[in-house]
């Protein structure tokens, strides 16, 4: 078992601490609200004081933050990961943020000879709490064997795809391809409640063949009830989606829909819809918010 420094305690951060502790793992915990780590350390996580001190000793320190500006503040900051890790360990970072930034932090974290491997998640809070999430990671062969093991205890799936960034650039794939399908299912539900047909039956007979989804299956409920409590934020949906046009712009594309998406997100952000589920696309579907 390994000693694992965890920064960053929010709603996927804090159940993956515990799916190592559960696991067997030595856990050390820090987050800016110190109060989301009080369940894990009355199970036994020890509370450390800064994310230097979670990193202290740690053959893994495990960052999991929402944006770039917050990961570089709590590796690179003051009193930050990069104080307290030690020579040989492995930064894994389950954040979601652009190829360049997982590749900057390797670079500045290559004088303490500390790896970096990038593993950005898919499966949404759901899938942090009941630890079947899919991660795509990036990072050297010897640095992913060290972080396999650490990745085991909250994901299903784990596919190592290239040298660090190439989890990131994985990301932006699977958060393109899921924008599109919000919309879609958001305004496939919107047509079939308007033509009167029985919701729940539809969606499963939708689930048996081609329209068949994640997003089908596990949000239905929010499009039907039109009600859309946070799951995945759509304002870091949006933040997403901000990277991926960055990069396909890095490499000659478009990416129309995707902008399409955004733009819509960006109407339901100004009408203070932004912490929602992502499935709030359903009302553009619907016409409560019109993205013109």
């Amino acid at each position: 078992m390994s000693r694992v420094g965890c920064v960053g305690l929010g709603t996927m951060g804090g159940p993956m601490a515990g799916h190592l502790m559960d696991a067997g793992h030595e856990v050390a915990v820090w987050n800016r609200t110190a109060a989301k780590g009080d369940d894990l350390v009355a199970r036994g996580a020890r509370r450390a004081e800064t994310a230097a001190d979670a990193a202290r000793d740690a053959d893994v320190v495990v960052t999991c933050v929402s944006d770039t500006p917050d990961l570089e503040a709590v590796v690179l900051g003051d009193h930050g990961v990069i104080e307290g890790i030690r020579d040989g360990a492995v930064l894994l970072d389950c954040s979601t943020v652009s190829p360049s930034a997982a590749k900057m932090l390797a670079e500045a974290l290559a004088s303490k000879s500390v790896e970096v491997v990038d593993a950005p998640l898919s499966g949404g809070a759901e899938g942090a709490k009941n630890g079947v999430c899919t991660a795509f990671v990036g990072g050297s062969d010897a640095a992913f064997a060290t972080a396999k093991p650490i990745l085991e205890a909250f994901c299903k799936t784990i596919t190592h795809l290239g040298p660090t960034g190439a989890g990131q650039a994985a990301k932006a794939v699977n958060q393109i391809i899921i924008s599109g399908t919000y919309a879609s299912v958001g305004e496939g539900l919107a047509y079939a409640e308007k033509a009167g047909l029985p919701m729940e039956a539809l969606v499963e007979a939708l689930s048996g063949g081609a329209a068949d989804s994640w997003i089908l299956r596990t949000r239905s409920p929010k499009y039907i009830s039109h009600e859309y409590p946070a799951g995945f934020r759509t304002v870091l949906h949006r933040k997403d989606l901000g990277i991926a046009i960055g990069e396909g712009e890095a490499v000659g594309l478009d990416l129309r829909l995707t902008r399409i998406v955004a733009a819509w997100q960006d109407a339901l952000i100004a009408a203070g819809y932004g912490e929602e589920d992502s499935s709030a696309l359903g009302r553009i579907g619907r016409g409560d918010v019109n993205p013109d």
